[in-house]
């Protein structure tokens, strides 16, 4: 008899995992949508996804692809990253003090960080960039590049 792996829990190595995977991020878009209180059906046209496939989502029948992930994370205005972390396409952010910080706030919801957070990373990747031609062009405003 060949055990094979379902959305129960029952054990069969990576099928499980998906499955695991699926049943994780559709708890967390759930979780999101009812602290954003939205329904099921608001979000459903929000995120251009139909309803019953957001459903199956939810309960962890379907995992969403990145681009189904990507509409959702707009629906529910949080950052598509979260939602990649959440469904494994993505790694764990590193920390620091000040994400650090947030994730550990206790009096702000689960959206309220990730508004934050994605505030903090928009300034970070903002000041990146602009250090970068600081490196390049030392001067500023030199006119053409000498080989």
């Amino acid at each position: 008899m060949t055990t094979e792996g379902n959305l129960n829990g029952s054990p069969a190595g990576p099928r499980n995992k998906v499955g695991h995977i699926a049943s994780d991020i559709g708890e967390y878009i759930r979780q999101q949508r009812n602290n954003a209180k939205i329904s099921l059906r608001q979000l459903s046209k929000l995120a251009g996804v139909s309803n019953p496939y957001l459903s199956q989502i939810e309960r962890g029948v379907r995992k969403p692809s990145a681009e189904i992930l990507q509409q959702i994370a707009k629906g529910l205005r949080i950052s598509a990253e979260a939602l990649y972390v959440q469904a494994g396409i993505l790694d764990l952010p590193t920390g620091g003090p000040v994400t650090d910080a947030i994730r550990a706030a206790t009096e702000l919801t689960e959206r309220q960080k990730q508004i934050l957070l994605d505030v903090y990373e928009s300034f970070r990747r903002e000041n990146q960039t602009t250090e970068l031609p600081k490196e390049s062009e030392p001067h500023g405003e030199q006119g053409e590049q000498q080989d």
